[in-house]
């Protein structure tokens, strides 16, 4: 489930997986796959940064509210409409409360999920910039500091809320840490999973 996370250019925004079927995660508007996004984190970890760099993450946007969906709603089964309500007419809510972890094989639903939210968004890429002056990282048009980004990156490491199932992690997550752990870049010195 998507948590609030502090941005610098928008105050509190949603961030996370909204689905325990599929490892997509949404930022707002973007919606973007875990496995890309702790590629790109794994990325940044092994090297160590000038002032500015850049990167590219592939992202679709659903510009309209409508046709992103009405989360909550559709967690009851009482509101398919939109992107997120498509995905919980395919993959509703689990039917106990025990049953409500993320999926460590949602990857595998990537092409289905590419098919449906191109019904209700358009592909594209954002620059991820880490600033090191600045001591933040934009993500598109976000910016956090660089606290809030590890925090980003150590929901996606815990499995959002409410965790990973048994615990167990893909295998691009649990590469992501390991490059994390012998990180030399700023954004990660000291950072712990």
């Amino acid at each position: 489930m998507p948590l609030e996370f502090q941005s610098i250019s928008h105050g509190s925004v949603a961030f996370g997986f909204f689905n325990i079927e599929t490892d997509m995660i949404l930022l707002n508007h973007y919606f973007f796959f875990a496995q890309d996004f702790c590629h790109l984190v794994s990325a940044i970890a092994k090297k160590p940064l000038p002032e500015l760099n850049k990167a590219l993450l592939n992202i679709y946007v659903i510009e309209k509210p409508k046709d992103i969906g009405n989360l909550m709603g559709a967690i009851h089964g009482i509101d398919y409409w939109g992107f997120i309500g498509e995905t919980y007419k395919r993959f509703p809510f689990p039917e106990t409360r025990e049953e409500f972890k993320q999926k460590p094989d949602g990857y595998r639903r990537r092409a289905e999920m590419e098919a449906l939210i191109q019904k209700y968004g358009r592909e594209g890429a954002i620059f991820v910039v880490i600033d090191r002056k600045k001591e933040r990282v934009a993500v598109g048009e976000f910016i956090f500091a660089s606290a809030s980004f590890q925090e980003l990156v150590r929901y996606v490491w815990m499995g959002g809320y409410p965790r990973w199932n048994e615990e167990t992690r893909p295998d691009y997550v649990l590469s992501m840490k390991q490059n994390l752990d012998q990180s030399e870049n700023f954004l990660f010195k000291g950072f712990s999973l």
